[in-house]
């Protein structure tokens, strides 16, 4: 309307449309950001920015100063957010391994008490065939013989069994290294490395296999 009053009120109200446009852009970015997405976020700030000053080149477009400022204040949110999931990650897997050591100390026990219970059957049937080889004869006597060594075999297995279980029960922190890899789900040349104190290790890699993955480890 040939007004320079109007046109200044104009381009100030421009600017603030402007600027707005521009803050809610980059918060809703820095509400979005989490640990994982930061490179897509970084981008959205940028292409909004370059939308912007394209709409609104007549007058005043945001300063480069500023959408660095911006995109530093999505990092430092980033950060956070990465923190706090390393966290989650550290507490996911300590809470994993008190799990895994409480399976295997429920293991191991089974273990220990099955042996003492093979032991006292293997006992009591080795003195049962001794008995009865004290006062057998002949044919008898060897059937009783070959009896007891087999006992006597089976007794010593049950006991260091036995032995086993109570010397894996002392050592908390004794148990298998395992090194698993899973093309199908994650391609070559990547492995996953763990310890479990399990009696037999590959129950572990298959418990593994069939909680996280469409493929069993390798």
């Amino acid at each position: 309307g040939g007004s320079a009053k109007d046109g200044a009120r104009m381009a100030k109200q421009n600017m603030k449309l402007i600027l707005r446009a521009f803050n809610g852009e980059c918060d809703a970015a820095v509400a979005n950001v989490s640990w994982n997405n930061i490179t897509k976020m970084e981008e959205r700030i940028k292409k909004s920015c370059d939308a912007i000053n394209q709409l609104g080149s007549v007058m005043k477009s945001i300063a480069y100063e500023f959408l660095r400022l911006k995109l530093d204040e999505l990092g430092l949110t980033h950060e956070y957010e990465e923190k706090k999931h390393q966290e989650r990650e550290e507490q996911r897997r300590i809470r994993e391994q008190i799990r895994e050591e409480e399976k295997a100390q429920r293991e191991i026990e089974s273990a220990r008490e099955e042996a003492e219970q093979e032991e006292a059957r293997y006992q009591k049937a080795l003195e049962k065939a001794r008995a009865e080889a004290a006062a057998a004869t002949g044919v008898q006597l060897g059937r009783l013989t070959e009896q007891i060594r087999s006992f006597e075999s089976k007794l010593d297995e049950a006991r260091k069994k036995k032995e086993r279980a109570i010397s894996r029960a002392q050592l908390t922190k004794s148990g298998f290294v395992y090194v698993i890899s899973n093309v199908g789900s994650f391609g070559e040349r990547v492995y996953k490395i763990g310890v479990t104190r399990r009696l037999e290790p590959m129950e572990r890699v298959a418990e593994l296999g069939d909680a996280s993955v469409p493929f069993p480890f390798d």
